[in-house]
């Protein structure tokens, strides 16, 4: 049986459909036939129970014996039944409406034993695999044993997976390596910056100052230097590091959020503005992640807005959506894409800023199921973050 049904199994899909019309059209022509055989021989049947009438005559021989069963000359049809002759037109008119129901019907299980046998499974098949990979879930295979069109993409569909699987592997190895290798940079650079800090104190104390002056530019390039290793050093904690969700009372802690904001625009001569539509309700959120989010924003926008900050509070899709906006110039065009990118900075002077601050942001708000969106607004510009709620 399996001989039988490999074959076909193996068939392209256009022949297997057109394999299945004619098997089933036959089917059809069959069924009408032996319908329209069934009602003529039943209408001769209901027909043959009414003999003809009229005068009968009969061949005799020379004794004047009748011969055979005689015959009727001009014989009258007897009247057939109100009932018969409903049965009768029932009859001559049923193999008509059964010929196309017979079409109707063997069309349409047609149809649904070739989807039931040559696209169903394969379409599951793709589906699953589809939604597992859109998880990001790699660990399965595709099974589909038919060398037609469906079957070769699956195939086609489990190389591909395979690739990513190899990909991501891959990719997952190198991210790795990448991160000892910062870590162990950093480590190892830590030992000779404090043997050059030392000497750099040394040369400071000099009588000579020419040798001071030369000692002070080489303490603040020193001094830049440890600053860089120990951005490495966070940057990768925070790159493990996974959100600790705990219930908080919103209203109290975005308060504080703005007082922290207030603080920081006085010092700098800056001033802050409140728009807060939260109502008084809780959240199961990180409040560090949304503190360290807020703090950073809130860093660059006093660094770059002339008078004016404005911070503001929304729940949205079942999370906390975060705004800050300054008055400042807003981010260059065409670079703005690239603002969230590590170590990437508009600044000319790299002394103090390394360009972490936007990407350890978005890094935070994507570890808390959330996003960091940046843009350009009328008079400045404006970055939301979202963190979403744990639903724990």
């Amino acid at each position: 049986m399996d001989k039988i049904n490999r074959p076909v199994r193996n068939l392209s899909l256009r022949k297997s459909f057109i394999l299945y019309v004619v098997v089933f059209a036959m089917l059809a022509l069959v069924l009408s036939i032996m319908t329209i055989s069934i009602c003529d021989k039943t209408a001769d049947k209901i027909r043959s129970t009414y003999p003809p009438s009229g005068e009968k005559y009969y061949l005799t021989n020379e004794q004047g014996e009748q011969l055979g069963d005689g015959a009727y000359i001009g014989n009258a049809l007897v009247p057939l039944s109100k009932h018969d002759e409903r049965m009768i037109a029932l009859l001559e008119v049923f193999p008509t409406i059964a010929v196309a129901v017979y079409s109707a019907l063997c069309i349409i299980a047609a149809a649904l034993l070739f989807y039931r046998n040559k696209l169903k499974k394969p379409l599951a098949e793709l589906m699953a695999a589809s939604e597992k990979i859109s998880n990001n879930d790699l660990d399965f295979s595709i099974e589909y044993d038919s060398k037609d069109e469906l079957g070769q993409l699956c195939t086609s569909f489990e190389i591909m997976r395979t690739a990513l699987a190899n990909n991501f592997t891959e990719m997952w190895r190198q991210v790795e390596e990448r991160k000892q290798l910062n870590a162990a940079f950093a480590h190892d650079l830590r030992t000779p910056l404090t043997v050059l800090k030392g000497y750099n104190e040394m040369l400071q104390a000099s009588d000579n100052p020419q040798t001071r002056e030369t000692a002070v530019t080489m303490g603040k390039h020193i001094l830049r230097m440890e600053t860089y290793v120990s951005s490495m050093s966070n940057l990768r904690r925070l790159e493990d590091t996974q959100p600790e969700y705990t219930t908080v009372l919103l209203q109290p802690f975005l308060s504080a959020l703005y007082e922290s904001m207030e603080m920081v625009c006085k010092k700098k001569g800056k001033t802050p503005c409140l728009q807060n539509s939260v109502p008084v309700s809780r959240l199961s959120i990180d409040t560090d992640f949304v503190t360290q989010v807020s703090n950073n924003l809130i860093a660059n926008a006093v660094r770059y807005a002339r008078n004016t900050i404005t911070i503001s509070f929304a729940l949205h899709d079942n999370g906390l959506l975060l705004s800050i906006a300054d008055d400042g110039k807003g981010f260059d065009k065409n670079t703005l894409h690239k603002a969230t990118s590590p170590y990437f900075t508009e600044e000319t002077d790299h002394f103090e800023h390394f360009g972490l601050g936007l990407y350890i942001c978005k890094l935070l708000c994507e570890r808390h199921d959330g996003y960091l969106r940046i843009e350009n607004v009328s008079g400045g510009a404006k970055v939301i973050a979202f963190f979403k709620s744990s639903s724990l």
